[in-house]
């Protein structure tokens, strides 16, 4: 690296690139440029002579992500990224343990698990232990067993207390253990925390990569669990060197483990370290950044820093109020249409909102004005039916203890194995303490079967056995994938699919061809079977990644959480009120209420040039009609800051607001958007009118913040 790339560091950027000091946190806001300050430091890391290129083991959470900068550190260095360390915290372990399969207690030819085989094998449990499926949901079995994996905790260390619902979980958590090792199966979390228990039950090995490496950098460190930390904690111990790099103001992912004290607590973990501050955005505009800073600054706790940019203040930030969700959906497309109409790109357009369950609505308005639009992250390649299914036979054509794969495509595409025979090879299994597949072939033998499910069992083995000898043959993934395709019967079976569905699954099986053929490895095999090994667990790692497919240029609508490290020059964030954002189960806990405010930095800080903010004064949601008030993290903006798009109190109702309620509110010589006074309640706008006659019933906004449904006849409004 030459001194005109440090150059072009900005000082603070500068200065987190060449510290010398042993331990160093970055603290990145918001545009900062992060990434490159990340992927520099090994650059002059190297250039310094302080490391050599396989001396570095970087960490970051996505596949994507560390693709990324594999390519930025070749660049930089003009050396290949091959047999460098460079992966998210799962590949990393992944590469550890089938280095050292041995050590870890598992099969050479493990197989890594995605989460719909999990939940199958829960299922399977959950059936095998006659457990009424009212009692144990096998989704909250998942997330059970993920939270003690997370949290380094194997079965045999969780404390149920006698309470029947947590000792049954502890139970089914054994079980699975159990089988997921009788299987050389490993989930997600499971590569974690094997990886983990690698370092401690192996002081040699351990000792290995201590020398090995020489220095450790982690990108978003505000988002890794407490397994994550121990396992680098117990990595770096006193010799190593470690860099973080990270926001804790971005942490918004406790839902799923992630503990924003790891980086909040790192200066007490690790007393000598150094933090920078990477404050000056190159993303946003001035009045977008001042909304950024005056929100998260009603966090506690906070390492802290302030957003800044030399760009101009930019546009005002717009806040429009709708009557209801369809009145502001209609706004919000309105608006996106004006602007592809007058020129901006809709890939630069992105609608943002806090539940799911928002979209609907919007994407109705967006149909109705004909603007092109995608779910962001929605189901991703590897996740999708077809390709799962494929995977599968490869899985079990490797490994035949694999009961998951097994269950999965026994009668995929259909070939007669019906229910009854799954539950008699499952009974089998389970009473004979071997695989489904063990079982299969007894169930066969002893005739235990009617002659048509046994034809059509002995149909399937024979299959798999056949596949097993062609498929291997191959020293070309394509081909191995292709063969499976068809001779599976799959692709045959989705051609006779009628119209687009069927067309598009066979152009992913395809697909899947293609992306064998582009799989390297940079892990050694010795033969074809480690080889196809190989590519179906980065099949599995890829699958855990949040990365949408590309389109045709459209808008994007995604969640909040889907939004994190994107930026779009014009940015509408929906359904900005209280109950919803925040979301009304963390309105009671200081936590949640911190990482919903964490959750609006994110949603302001993706908009470059624009940001739109839009409420409902009613909103039907859930299948019910609620009135909350403006999201207080609206109120926490400075007015200075916001342009109200249109006043409540001057609004007048859309167009197809019904005759009768207005007529109603009008008898009473009051009207829709009208201000009026309450003797208790004070002052307030009414928003709504329903009934009429003696029954009608008067929505008012008032001024605290709440909005109450009042009799005309007796609430005795003072019209101001």
């Amino acid at each position: 690296m030459n001194s005109l790339q440090l150059d072009l560091l900005n000082p603070q950027q500068k200065a987190a690139v060449t510290c010398e000091n042993q331990h160093l946190l970055v603290l990145a806001g918001a545009g900062s440029g992060k990434t490159r300050v990340l992927t520099h430091r090994i650059g002059w890391l190297v250039a310094a002579g302080l490391a050599s290129p396989y001396s570095v083991l970087a960490v970051t959470f996505t596949n994507k992500a560390a693709r990324e900068m594999k390519g930025r550190i070749e660049e930089l260095l003009e050396t290949p990224s091959h047999g460098l360390w460079i992966g998210t915290f799962h590949g990393l372990a992944h590469r550890l343990l089938k280095a050292h399969w041995q050590q870890a207690n598992l099969p050479q030819n493990f197989q890594v698990m995605d989460s719909d085989d999990q939940l199958r094998l829960i299922k399977r449990i959950i059936a095998e232990m006659n457990i009424a499926d009212d009692r144990i949901q096998p989704k909250q079995v998942q997330w059970f067993i993920g939270a003690q994996k997370d949290e380094g905790r194997r079965a045999a260390y969780v404390v149920a207390g006698g309470d029947w619902y947590q000792e049954t979980l502890k139970a089914i958590y054994s079980r699975y253990e159990e089988l997921c090792q009788q299987g050389g199966l490993v989930d997600f979390g499971e590569l974690l925390l094997r990886a983990h228990e690698l370092w401690l039950n192996n002081p040699e090995l351990l000792a290995h990569y201590k020398s090995r490496f020489t220095h450790v950098l982690v990108d978003e460190f505000q988002d890794i669990n407490d397994i994550q930390y121990a396992w680098l904690r117990v990595l770096t111990g006193t010799e190593l060197s470690l860099t973080i790099v990270g926001d804790d103001d971005q942490s918004i992912y406790g839902w799923r483990g992630a503990k924003v004290e790891n980086i909040q607590g790192f200066e007490l973990d690790f007393p000598n370290a150094e933090t920078i501050r990477l404050e000056q955005n190159y993303r946003s505009s001035a009045n977008i950044l001042n909304a950024a800073n005056a929100v998260i600054a009603n966090n506690n706790g906070r390492l802290g820093k302030d957003l800044w940019t030399d760009d101009a203040d930019g546009e005002p930030i717009r806040l429009y109020a709708g009557f209801n969700e369809q009145d502001e959906a209609r706004y919000i497309a309105d608006e996106m249409k004006r602007l592809i109409e007058a020129g901006t790109s809709p890939t630069e357009i992105a609608l943002l909102y806090r539940s799911n369950a928002q979209s609907r609505v919007l994407e109705e308005a967006l149909i109705h004005m004909q603007v092109p639009y995608r779910i962001y992250g929605g189901v991703r390649f590897y996740e999708r039916m077809e390709i799962r299914n494929a995977v599968a036979y490869l899985r079990l054509i490797l490994n035949r203890q694999d009961d998951a794969s097994m269950e999965r495509i026994m009668n995929v595409p259909p070939r007669g194995i019906g229910n009854k025979t799954f539950e008699a090879l499952r009974i089998m299994a389970r009473d004979q303490g071997c695989s489904l597949w063990q079982a299969a072939n007894l169930a066969l033998e002893n005739n235990a079967l009617a002659k048509r499910a046994a034809n059509a069992l002995q149909a399937f083995v024979d299959l798999i056995n056949s596949m097993d000898s062609e498929v291997l043959g191959y020293d070309d993934l394509g081909e191995m994938i292709n063969y499976v395709n068809q001779h599976s019967g799959m692709i045959e079976h989705h051609e006779k699919e009628k119209g687009e569905k069927g067309r598009t699954r066979v152009e992913n099986l395809n697909e899947l061809i293609t992306a064998a053929q582009s799989f390297t490895s940079e892990l050694d095999y010795d033969n074809n079977a480690e080889l196809l090994a190989l590519f179906i667990s980065e099949a599995s790692l890829d699958a855990g990644d949040a990365q949408a497919d590309e389109f045709e240029p459209s808008v994007n609508l995604m969640t909040l959480h889907s939004a994190k490290g994107l930026e779009f020059e014009q940015v509408f964030l929906a359904g900005m009120e209280e109950n919803l954002f925040p979301h009304k189960m963390s309105i009671s806990d200081i936590g949640g209420i911190q990482e919903e405010r964490r959750l609006a930095y994110v949603g302001i800080t993706r908009a470059r040039k624009a940001l739109t903010l839009t409420y409902a004064e009613s909103r039907r949601l859930y299948g019910n009609e609620t009135f909350n008030s403006l999201s207080r993290f609206v109120k926490e903006i400075p007015d200075g800051l916001i342009n109200e798009v249109r006043l409540r109190s001057t609004v007048s109702r859309p167009a197809n607001f019904g005759l009768q309620q207005q007529m109603a509110v009008d008898d009473a010589g009051l009207s829709i958007g009208q201000r009026v006074e309450h003797a208790m309640f004070g002052e307030g706008t009414i928003v709504n009118a329903e009934g009429g006659g003696a029954q009608t019933r008067i929505h008012i906004a008032f001024d605290d913040g709440n909005v109450r449904v009042l009799m005309l006849q007796y609430a005795n409004l003072q019209p101001l």
